[in-house]
């Protein structure tokens, strides 16, 4: 249930306001600027497996962190719980959070491996326009209980996050009828991604998601 829920936060992330508008972009970027189609896929491959490889060290972290809080189970699953709730008010932005900006365009890559560098450094970018449902994966991460299931987590979410963009890096064109109806219809799209953090968040804090898999357990 929790890869679940962590591998659809990677994919409400590609369609944040600030992402999906960049796929262009960064399009752009993996084709050299020459328009040949056929440097795309393994750029665009290579840039998910840089921030895939950031996201699953922290995931890794947060996950060995609650090994050392694994007693503590019950006040680790109210304060994430309330920290995803803000994190989802603060998408809704019925709570400034001034870290949850857009990014700005980067550099041209030139081969697989500065794609792979691209990603790594974009991370950091990247965590402005993703940082609610980064921040909720975390979370979840930290309250995994192991470091294994912790990078497990994180991987889930970078696979939801990097499935469809290499999709679409390699569709752009003929999604681009797709892009423009969740670009008209964001603030409908926008209310349903906050309000699946909140719901996220309210489970967590009030037991039911630890509860749900101690039963599948």
């Amino acid at each position: 249930m929790q890869f679940l829920i962590t591998f659809l936060e990677g994919v409400i992330s590609f369609i944040s306001p600030c992402m999906l508008p960049m796929l262009p972009v960064y399009v752009s970027y993996f084709a050299g600027g020459d328009g040949e189609r056929r440097r795309v896929l393994p750029r665009a491959l290579a840039f998910v497996l840089g921030f895939t490889a950031v996201f699953s060290l922290l995931g890794l972290f947060a996950g060995t962190l609650s090994m050392w809080l694994v007693r503590y189970r019950r006040a680790v699953d109210i304060v994430c719980g309330l920290a995803v709730i803000l994190f989802g008010l603060g998408y809704l932005e019925i709570i400034p959070l001034p870290f949850f900006k857009g990014m700005e365009a980067g550099r041209r890559v030139t081969g697989v491996f500065s794609a792979f560098l691209f990603g790594v450094i974009y991370s950091v970018s990247l965590t402005p326009c993703v940082g609610a449902f980064l921040g909720s994966a975390l979370m979840l991460a930290a309250g995994s209980g192991t470091a294994l299931r912790g990078l497990g987590l994180l991987l889930a979410y970078s696979l939801g996050l990097g499935l469809p963009f290499v999709l679409s890096a390699v569709l752009l064109r003929q999604l681009e009828g797709a892009f423009r109806a969740v670009r008209t219809h964001y603030k409908t799209v926008n209310g349903i991604c906050g309000g699946f953090l909140i719901l996220v968040g309210v489970c967590m804090a009030a037991g039911w998601l630890t509860r749900l898999l101690s039963a599948f357990s």
